[in-house]
């Protein structure tokens, strides 16, 4: 990581210390004439001051200093100046610089001043520019590498930080790799990104191992399903074999049956849960959830308690999928079957942007303390009470798991009647999921 850090901020800067040295190299000669122009100025203004006064400008070492009328002719006696023809004059008389010579070798100024006559004269100073090209030329190859060099710096510097700041890192990879099983890593003390990085290990190590001990629960339970009635089978088939009774064969076939069905029943919901947890998800689509319910009341056994279904047809669709709207009824009033004593109401209501299904039983109820694990796989409230009635323990956990894909939700709690009371909601058919109700 620090590699992959460092080569771009190395990169970076260079192109951005280069681009500083290449603008500031072309700056180096316009800021240089800006000088000497200051310093042509300050030269100029004495010089104008003393003709004004009729009196000749004492001379500057080292700079030209010319008097000359406004045609350009001398008026001081000298020879004329050769650099300086008609255009530059007009310029210098504008008050503007110029620089004759090619390449520039000179810088003039100039100004327009009376004499005490009346008689205009054009004061011009001027300086030679010689070496000035390879001033810029040499402060620009300065510059150039002055950046090479930042950049440089900026490379070391920036390595020397990372690995300075990923050395807690490094030691948090070797505290992971060292951490034994049912342990958590330390919290550092600052309040920083570290710690909120080591906070999100430890919460996924907590997840993975709870994740890790529901897999394991449910490897062992759905062995230990699987185990009871196949042996059952197999121990019937062998009674069958060694009694050859007519009447005894039909009774052990019978049981057979039975155990075949338990077995069927009890791989379809593993193949069901398995199939949710890979993520398998049916289009969903508006279920009517009256006729819906009062069709599962009709598929239970002709011994079945008493079942009543409340509700008007048309008023209440969910955004579900019909095979899971009939998974979630049938389990439910089966398992309600199972514990009532006369009877059984489902209750069918419709909300702004939900579509519930209430069902309550007369029965023995359960228990506040196992109503949150009532819809774990393989839980049962009591194991003689489900192996008597023949139920597997993955009812509930398939209505939670078919209820929870499509965003509803699952309860369970005390019912009127004295029972269990079961409420499913879905998020009702056109409440904002893209699915328009039927029209009633």
């Amino acid at each position: 990581m620090w590699l992959r850090i460092t080569v771009p901020t190395a990169v970076v800067t260079l192109a951005v210390l280069l681009a500083v040295a290449v603008a500031a190299g072309r700056g180096l000669g316009p800021l240089r004439m800006h000088t000497v122009d200051s310093d042509l100025g300050a030269m100029l203004g004495p010089a104008t001051a003393a003709v004004a006064d009729g009196r000749a400008p004492a001379p500057v070492p080292g700079v030209t200093l010319r008097v000359l009328d406004t045609a350009g002719a001398p008026a001081d006696g000298q020879a004329p100046e050769p650099a300086l023809g008609p255009a530059q004059i007009r310029t210098l008389k504008a008050g503007q610089p110029v620089s004759t010579g090619s390449p520039a070798s000179q810088r003039w100024r100039g100004s327009v001043v009376p004499t005490p006559d009346g008689t205009l004269r054009l004061v011009v100073v001027g300086t030679g520019l010689v070496g000035l090209e390879t001033a810029v030329r040499t402060g620009s190859h300065w510059l150039l590498w002055a950046a090479s060099l930042g950049a440089v710096l900026a490379a070391v510097a920036t390595w020397l930080l990372v690995r300075m700041a990923l050395r807690p890192v490094g030691r948090m990879r070797r505290s992971v790799r060292a951490l034994p099983p049912g342990r958590r890593l330390p919290m550092p003390e600052a309040n920083d990104e570290l710690r909120a990085l080591a906070a999100d290990f430890n919460s996924l190590l907590q997840r993975q191992e709870e994740a890790s001990r529901r897999l394991r629960r449910f490897t062992g339970d759905a062995a230990h399903e699987l185990r009871s009635p196949v042996a059952s089978i197999r121990v019937q088939a062998e009674v069958a074999v060694t009694n050859p009774d007519p009447e005894l064969a039909q009774e052990t076939l019978a049981d057979i049956l039975a155990e075949a069905e338990r077995l069927s029943a009890l791989l379809d919901g593993l193949l069901t849960l398995a199939r949710s947890d890979a993520g398998e998800l049916p289009p969903a689509e508006p279920v009517e959830l009256v006729t819906e319910a009062r069709a599962a009341a009709e598929r239970l056994p002709a011994d079945s308690p008493q079942v009543r279904v409340s509700g008007v047809v048309g008023q209440a669709w969910a955004h579900a999928a019909p095979a899971e709207v009939e998974l979630v009824l049938n389990n439910l009033l089966r398992n309600a079957c199972r514990y009532a004593r006369s009877r059984i109401t489902v209750s069918v209501l419709a909300g702004h942007s939900t579509a519930r299904v209430v069902v309550d039983d007369d029965g023995p109820g359960i228990p506040p303390e196992h109503r949150d694990r009532v819809f774990d796989r393989f839980y049962r409230v009591a194991d003689d009470r489900s192996r008597s009635s023949g139920g597997s323990g993955l009812g509930l956990a398939m209505v939670a798991e078919a209820v929870r894909r499509r965003g509803g939700r699952v309860t369970v709690g005390e019912s009127p009647e004295g029972g269990a009371r079961f409420q499913v909601s879905w998020r009702r058919a056109g409440a904002g999921n893209g699915e328009a109700a039927p029209a009633r």
